[in-house]
């Protein structure tokens, strides 16, 4: 068994590094698909602002995925395509999916900074600064979830007029410019 910290052949990451980094590509896969389930969900029971949200967080996912992979790989890593299992394809609720998307950004956030933290135990500047792009990011992704899930408290999720609204409001979260 090789030394949990050797470099790899043609590459500056270790290969617990790379794991770690594959292990956040199939992370941000899973999310992606996760999302995808979401919006289909949101489209079939008439929540169209929320689906299109979903959608475009869809495309938002695979891209961090892709940004992920195509680093390991330019850094002489070997990128490993993610096997996704079973993802949820039923709710019972707009709230439930907002809630679930929360603890999925969380998850995330955790997962990026258990990375993060490994690099500067290590002392690999180069994939901490990469990181630090999805440090900023998890910030972005957590606000808005926090916010459509306090949207329901505001609003209330009781009757259609209700879930209408946060159907609309939900749809403009991704038009206000992140602070």
């Amino acid at each position: 068994m090789a030394p949990k910290h050797q470099i790899t052949k043609h590459s500056s990451l270790i290969k617990e590094t790379e794991n770690l980094l594959n292990q956040q590509i199939e992370k941000e896969a899973s999310s992606s698909f996760l999302y995808l389930s979401m919006a289909s969900w949101c489209e079939r029971e008439g929540y169209d602002h929320s689906a299109d949200f979903l959608y475009a967080q869809t495309q938002e996912e695979q891209g961090h995925m892709m940004r992920i992979f195509r680093y390991v790989n330019e850094v002489g890593g070997e990128a490993t395509v993610p096997e996704i299992g079973a993802i949820k394809s039923s709710y019972g609720s707009l709230k439930e999916i907002f809630e679930e998307a929360l603890k999925s950004e969380i998850e995330v956030t955790k997962s990026i900074g258990k990375i993060a933290t490994h690099c500067l135990n290590i002392g690999d500047h180069a994939t901490l600064n990469f990181l630090n792009w999805f440090v900023k990011e998890q910030r972005e992704e957590e606000k808005w979830a926090r916010k459509a899930v306090s949207l329901f408290s505001l609003l209330g999720d009781e009757g259609p007029f209700h879930l209408f609204s946060i159907d609309k409001e939900i749809g403009k979260l991704r038009n206000k410019s992140p602070n």
